[in-house]
């Protein structure tokens, strides 16, 4: 299976500290790659992968100010697109953009949906629903307007966070300082409890920082030590009393929620968007709805087994079990789309079904510049080519037929056949099957410039 996986380039894939969406993609990448499946990774030019690596951008736009998005992020989704016929599955983790294309190209495309930036953009997502299969990374993120064929909770490397089994001496803020992740409630709830809070994470919000952050930062009781690399991300974890979590948005998940459990650091978090699927209440950590709440059970923390918060996420969030929902999406799409296969990207050029009747189908065939068909036979139907476009030579039973373009042939049933492209130019040409079946497995190759002589 050939696999082409559309990364963000915001950041680098993986990510040098902050990055969720890259992370996800890298750890699937990888995870694929190891399993043998053919991958190639869409990503900024600096990005690190054991498969294929395709990049128009040299760096992620996040790390050089002289790159403007927009363009960048233009070229990146269209240098796929315009290479989708090399692929049996794009994965797309780009959100909505790359749907636009989606129309232009035969290829089936997943869309993995990281959250919806806002409701407007849902429209998007509805349009071309037709083209894309939806997977969504939480149940509680689902649009009541879209169809999805999966929900696949994302995974983390358990081999990056080191298991500690007693409680820290400090609260820990990890992500990005924005008013949706709460930064200010954490600060409030740590000063209520007593005791400090270290914040890390990258200043999504300016504003916010200046005005609301920065005033109550001491550099003792609250301490904000900018974003946190693996190693850094690790020891803030695992040293942890605890995780806050106050979230004032419907989260789609919460990869930090999932790494601190994965030290053994229980998460104190708002009972919100996808937190009651993440967390299990009293046994890894607690859901509440309020800051006087969540200063209440964090004087229950000494009460969770550290050892269980590990256990959760080795049963339900690891890259392994990620990486296996994944392989199951594509292979439910890739049967899916093979009875209904209306088109087709073989390696000498395409083919569409334009027509499908009981007793004849008719396809256009586009054939590359220097490339030709295996030597076939056919033994439940004849078919009838009307070159349109090139010239196209034509080997029926030994024999060598030149066709222009209005010229046709017929091939009988039982005939060994095959077109080539001699020119510099596609060849594309109508043929037009009757008989009593028409499928993809009614073929005898007898000689092939691509290994797959034998049956279809």
């Amino acid at each position: 299976m050939r696999i082409a996986i559309l990364s963000p380039i915001a950041w680098r894939t993986p990510p040098r500290h902050y990055g969720p969406w890259e992370m996800v993609v890298s750890l699937l990448c990888e995870g694929l790659v190891e399993r043998g499946f053919d991958v190639t990774l869409f990503a900024s030019g600096d990005s690190v992968t054991k498969g294929k690596l395709e990049s128009i951008c040299p760096v992620p736009y996040e790390e050089d100010r002289d790159l403007d998005p927009k363009v960048w992020e233009c070229l990146h989704i269209a240098h796929l697109f315009e290479h989708a016929g090399e692929f049996d599955l794009i994965h797309n983790h780009f959100d909505f953009l790359p749907l636009s294309y989606s129309r232009l190209i035969n290829t089936p495309i997943v869309t993995t949906i990281h959250g919806f930036s806002s409701q407007k953009i849902i429209p998007v997502f509805r349009e071309y629903q037709d083209r894309s299969y939806y997977v969504s990374i939480s149940d509680a993120d689902r649009s009541r307007e879209l169809d999805y064929i999966a929900t696949v909770y994302h995974g983390i490397d358990l081999e990056s966070f080191t298991f500690k089994d007693r409680c820290g001496d400090y609260l820990l803020f990890f992500g990005r300082i924005h008013p949706d992740k709460g930064t200010v409630e954490a600060i409030e709830i740590a000063k209520k409890f007593g005791m400090k809070i270290v914040l890390a994470g990258i200043v999504q919000d300016r504003r916010y920082f200046d005005e609301e952050v920065a005033p109550r930062l001491d550099g003792d009781s609250v301490d904000y030590i900018g974003p946190a690399g693996p190693e850094l991300r690790d020891e803030l974890l695992g040293g942890a009393y605890a995780l806050l979590h106050p979230i004032l948005f419907e989260e789609p998940f919460g990869l930090s929620v999932v790494e601190a459990m994965a030290c053994g650091t229980p998460v104190v978090a708002f009972s919100k968007g996808s937190m009651p699927e993440i967390i299990r209440d009293g046994e890894t950590g607690y859901l509440v709805e309020d800051v006087e709440e969540a200063v209440e059970k964090l004087g229950h923390i000494p009460d969770i087994d550290r050892t269980r918060c590990r256990q959760w996420v080795e049963e339900r969030f690891t890259k392994e079990r990620m990486v296996n929902d994944y392989i199951k999406v594509y292979r439910k799409i890739l049967e899916i789309e093979k009875p209904n296969a209306r088109h087709a990207n073989p390696p000498w050029g395409r083919w569409e079904v334009l027509l499908d009747e009981p007793v004849y189908k008719v396809k256009r065939i586009t054939v590359l510049p220097g490339a030709r068909l295996s030597y076939q036979k056919h033994f439940k139907r004849e078919e009838h080519w009307t070159m349109v476009e090139g010239r196209g030579i034509v080997t029926l039973d030994g024999r060598d037929i030149q066709l222009d373009a209005g010229q046709s042939i017929d091939i009988p049933c039982n005939a060994a056949h095959r077109i080539t492209n001699p020119g510099g130019s596609p060849l594309v040409f109508i043929e037009v099957q009757r008989g009593s079946y028409f499928g993809e497995d009614d073929i005898v190759r007898l000689e092939d410039d691509y290994g797959r002589t034998g049956g279809s």
